[in-house]
């Protein structure tokens, strides 16, 4: 069994390098079990850059071709490392499996002249020595590996005869014919490699611009360079499912987007619509619109709340119950919030102290009426046209025209004066406003609604709008002009030296922001300055009553003097009573009162 022994050293001498990976050191055994392990149990890649998904002989290929230096370094170390594989090439290079040592066939096969070992020289017995130990250590692995295959980690009851299966494969891929991976084309790996280079050179390296006579080819969507048409058409088909692509996701994303602002606005919309609401609430609960009653209902809770403060005895709540009852049935005002004779008080206290002044101008006798526990907080320009009513009804001019209304009404009976006029067709705008009604609620009334009124009684008015500062530091100078003209026209002629005028004019209605107040005159001062002498319904009686005083001064007179520094809302409107309509004139006022227009200044 020498020549046996002999050609298992020569296998176990013989060091092997992995063409793909590179690993070299390796045995026949070892190699055709690292080449299954590595490299056919899982999908072959190339070691040097991130190629996959080729098959075993391509792979090579790649390697040989795009790794030549790589590989060419790999196989100068194997050379330097095995010059033992020089001398026994021919023999190294196995074409059929591993055979077993109990191979006839194989003992034929692999048959050498050898001499006797005892006649060989000493250097080779120990070499020999050392590989049969060699020998020894692999034939134990082999063993070892063949009681449980490591590849395919099945045991088997010939494990030889499963190790050889496996080794058989192995050779299978090793041995097998270069093929081209283009177009199929088999032969040997110098001829296939001068193949790729005469027929599929165009393939292995892209085209440049300028270094070839063949018309090119540039890719629309990326300036690649391609060889001919149809590497051009497979290039721009990618591009086009990835366009694709991108646009099914694009879409998506912009319904997903669309999708999420539709809901963004929606809950915006219904936070609004939640906020509005709230808001609108505020308002008509500001304005006396709440439904939550009228001057009935807040005088009677008024005067509860004052008895159980022990502010009011029950026998005066029961009497002023009685009292207030009477009032609304009869439509006329109870007199208890009113103050005559003020215009008289004023008109004598300018005549004994008028120092600083130059002029003053007074309006006709009016009375002043100041809120109730009935109409505290909204009642103000019911009030003023109380004021406005008792001067008129004073001035013969308009004592026919005002005779059914010579008995100053109470505030529930000015509400349905108001709610009568829209009835008859005067202003419907402010009408739909408050839902054409008044009484029982505690709905402020302004310039407009005014207006309305004195029209539907007969009487010329009109309504002139100070829409915003005419002066410095937001004041109003044309306001207070405007007021003078209207009391001095009239009183040019007089030649007396006189500094009052207690004139025939009826007061005016003056009207801002969230307040309404009575001009019943006007100073000027030596200085050049104007004041506007006011009633204001926040005033109560008993300060009113100061003014009445023979022993009143200047200093009482602060309650009603507004200077051009205290008026500084951004627009006041004015009501001016100016005469009686005719009937055709009335007419006209109803149809114009569809669309109200005031005059602005400036």
């Amino acid at each position: 069994m020498l020549w046996f022994s002999y050609k298992q050293e020569i296998q176990l001498f013989t060091m092997f390098a992995c063409d793909i990976c590179g690993e070299d050191g390796l045995t026949e055994p070892e190699m055709k079990t690292h080449l299954l392990i590595a490299h056919l149990a899982t999908e072959p890649s190339c070691p040097f850059c991130s190629l996959s998904g080729v098959t075993y002989d391509e792979l090579t290929f790649h390697v040989n071709t795009a790794h030549a230096e790589v590989n060419g370094e790999h196989n100068e170390m194997n050379e330097n490392s095995g010059q033992m594989n020089a001398r026994h090439e021919k023999k190294s290079n196995l074409k059929n499996s591993i055979s077993s040592p109990k191979s006839k066939d194989a003992e034929t096969k692999y048959e050498l002249p050898i001499s006797p070992a005892s006649k060989r020289p000493s250097a080779e017995r120990q070499s020999l020595a050392a590989i049969e130990n060699n020998y020894e250590k692999l034939h134990s692995r082999t063993k070892i590996h063949s009681e449980k295959c490591i590849p395919c980690l099945n045991g088997s009851n010939s494990p030889d005869m499963h190790f050889n299966a496996s080794e058989t494969k192995i050779q299978a891929v090793l041995y097998s014919i270069p093929e081209c991976p283009f177009c199929g084309q088999t032969g040997a790996s110098e001829d296939l490699e001068e193949h790729l280079k005469q027929k599929h050179a165009n393939l292995l390296e892209t085209p440049t611009k300028g270094n070839s006579t063949e018309k090119l080819y540039e890719c629309p969507m990326c300036s690649l360079i391609c060889a001919n048409c149809q590497i051009l058409q497979e290039h721009v088909e990618l591009h086009l499912q990835e366009n694709a692509f991108g646009e099914e996701h694009s879409q998506a994303d912009q319904e997903v987007a669309k999708m999420l602002q539709e809901e963004e606005e929606q809950y915006a919309r219904s936070e609004q619509a939640v906020q509005e609401k709230e808001e609108f609430q505020k308002l008509k609960k500001q304005y006396g619109l709440d439904n939550s009653g009228g001057y009935k209902q807040q005088c009677l809770q008024n005067m509860h709340r004052a008895v159980a403060r022990g502010k009011m005895h029950p026998v005066e709540f029961h009497k002023r119950k009685v009292e207030m009852m009477e009032s609304i049935a009869f439509g006329a005002d109870d007199g208890r919030t009113k103050t005559s004779g003020i215009l008289r008080s004023l008109y004598e206290f300018y005549q004994r102290d008028n120092r600083n002044i130059v002029y003053v101008w007074l309006s006709c006798e009016t009375d002043h009426f100041h809120a109730s526990v009935g109409d505290k907080g909204w009642g103000c320009g019911y009030r003023n046209f109380q004021m406005m009513l008792s001067s008129l009804s004073r001035l013969d001019v308009y004592k026919d025209c005002l005779k059914d209304h010579l008995i100053i009404p109470c505030i529930p009976k000015i509400q349905s004066m108001i709610e009568a006029a829209w009835k008859n067709g005067y202003d419907p705008q402010g009408a739909s406003h408050f839902g054409g009604k008044l009484q029982n609620t505690k709905a402020w009334i302004g310039a407009s609604d005014i207006y309305i009124l004195l029209t539907f009684l007969g009487l010329k008015c009109r309504i002139v709008d100070f829409h915003q500062p005419t002066g410095p530091s937001g004041t109003h100078p044309r306001l207070f002009e405007w007021v003078k003209r209207y009391y001095a026209s009239g009183n040019e002629g007089a030649h007396l030296p006189q500094k009052v005028f207690w004139t025939h004019k009826p007061p005016i209605y003056l009207q801002h922001q969230g307040h309404s107040r009575t001009v019943i005159g006007l100073e000027e001062r030596m200085d050049g300055s104007l004041c506007l002498l006011i009633f204001d319904p926040g005033c109560m009686a008993h300060e009113m009553n100061k003014l009445l005083s023979r022993d009143a001064t200047s200093f009482n007179l602060k309650i009603i003097r507004r200077f051009l520094g205290s008026l500084k809302y951004k627009q006041y409107q004015t009501v001016v009573v100016e005469g009686i309509l005719s009937s055709e004139e009335k007419n006209v006022c109803q149809q114009a009162s569809k669309v109200l227009v005031a005059e602005k200044i400036p």
